[in-house]
């Protein structure tokens, strides 16, 4: 029961997870960049958000968004960040499905546990990959965007790839230490018990018909 239960927080806790870094990777407001006050920067419209895909200018009655579209002309944080960020989400939907497919409750044909463990164990695995993508892209993001000057705060989603990430290694580690192989064991121990019962009781009959059959001589 304590292991079904494990088993399902992991579950939910890395859909949450893989739900924050998909939330991170498709929107923009990672960082508000500002080399002025705020006031300042808002009267002069040079307040602006930046993210992966595109840097937005913010004003009164106006929120215009340039898109990134010189790949080659980009920074390498930026590029880093995008290719970090796509690779969490697509591995986070089979990550997910695998885990699922783990539950106690979902049985896929006459399979032994030791498959289920081993399935857990790779789900598990699979969303620490994408919790490892979402720290290193969450990280390096805002201190580049540092470097070139004029951070200001941090947006929605960067503070969503941060709880996407701790929710994916949470998840992951509670899923990758709940593989349950004490079933499997207590199987074959049980298993084994019984053939040899089988076993033991088959010899006095065995010794009584030979004790029979030299009467019988």
């Amino acid at each position: 029961m304590a292991n079904s239960c494990l088993q399902l927080s992991g579950f939910l806790l890395s859909c949450l997870g893989w739900l924050g870094i998909v939330i991170a990777t498709a929107t923009n407001d990672w960082v508000t960049m500002c080399k002025y006050g705020f006031n300042t920067c808002k009267k002069m419209d040079e307040l602006g958000e930046k993210g992966p895909w595109a840097e937005c200018v913010i004003s009164t009655g106006l929120y215009h968004c340039v898109s990134l579209t010189q790949i080659l002309d980009l920074p390498a944080y930026i590029q880093t960040t995008r290719a970090l960020m796509i690779t969490g989400s697509i591995l986070g939907l089979p990550a997910v499905g695998i885990l699922l497919m783990s539950m106690p409750c979902i049985s896929l044909g006459n399979e032994p546990q030791s498959s289920k463990n081993k399935r857990t164990v790779l789900g598990g695995v699979l969303i620490l990959i994408v919790a490892i993508c979402g720290m290193v892209s969450t990280v390096w993001f805002p201190i580049g965007a540092h470097q070139e000057g004029g951070l200001m705060s941090f947006g929605f989603s960067l503070y969503a790839g941060w709880v996407g990430t701790i929710f994916s290694v949470l998840g992951g580690s509670i899923a990758t230490c709940s593989s349950d192989s004490s079933s499997s064991h207590s199987y074959q121990e049980n298993n084994h018990f019984y053939y040899s019962k089988q076993g033991g009781g088959n010899l006095p009959a065995a010794s009584s018909t030979n004790h029979a059959k030299s009467a019988h001589v």
